[in-house]
C-alpha cells in the first residue's frame, strides 16, 4: 500500500502544534484595569499563542503550583510551556514577543535603558491599578 508522504507530514505537524501547549497568562481577574488589558492582548493575539487565565481560576494553584509563591500584586505572570515563569514587565515582554504585531517592537526591551524604564514604569502602574481602574475599595487590586 503507497502512503502519501505530503499527507502524513501534514498530518504530523497539525498533530505536533495541536500538541504544544500555549504560554499561559495568569492576571488578576478582579481588577477592571488588568480585565481591559487582558482584553486587548486577547484582540491582539490573533495567532492563538496564548492562554488567558484569570488567577482566581478554580485549580489553577494545582495546574501551577510555583504561583502559589509569588505575591500577584507584583504584576501578571506568563508561563511558558517549559514551565519559566516571567513577572510584571518580563511577562509583559515575553506577551509582546508572541504577538504578531508587537514582535517588531518586543527587541527595544533588551535595550538597558529602556529594560530599566519599563520595569520602572509597571511597577509603578502594577502599585496603582487601582486608582488607574476606578475599582471600589473592595479589597481588591490593593496596591503594594
Amino acid at each position: 500500500m503507497h502512503t502519501n508522504s505530503t499527507s502524513h507530514t501534514k498530518m504530523t505537524r497539525a498533530t505536533t502544534r495541536s500538541a504544544v501547549r500555549k504560554s499561559t497568562l495568569v492576571y488578576d481577574g478582579q481588577c477592571s484595569f488588568c480585565r481591559r488589558w487582558v482584553s486587548r492582548i486577547a484582540r491582539w493575539d490573533r495567532d492563538d499563542t496564548l492562554e488567558l487565565v484569570a488567577r482566581q481560576t478554580e485549580g489553577l494553584a494545582e495546574r501551577f503550583p510555583r504561583l502559589a509563591d509569588g505575591e500577584f500584586n507584583t504584576g501578571m505572570r506568563l508561563i511558558t510551556p517549559d514551565d519559566a515563569i516571567h513577572v510584571g514587565a518580563d511577562a509583559a515582554y515575553q506577551v509582546a514577543r508572541r504577538l504578531r504585531y508587537w514582535r517588531w517592537i518586543a527587541w527595544a526591551y533588551h535595550v538597558p535603558v529602556i529594560h530599566w524604564v519599563t520595569r520602572s514604569v509597571y511597577a509603578w502602574v502594577a502599585s496603582h491599578r487601582r486608582s488607574l481602574s476606578n475599582d471600589s475599595t473592595d479589597g481588591t487590586c490593593r496596591p503594594t
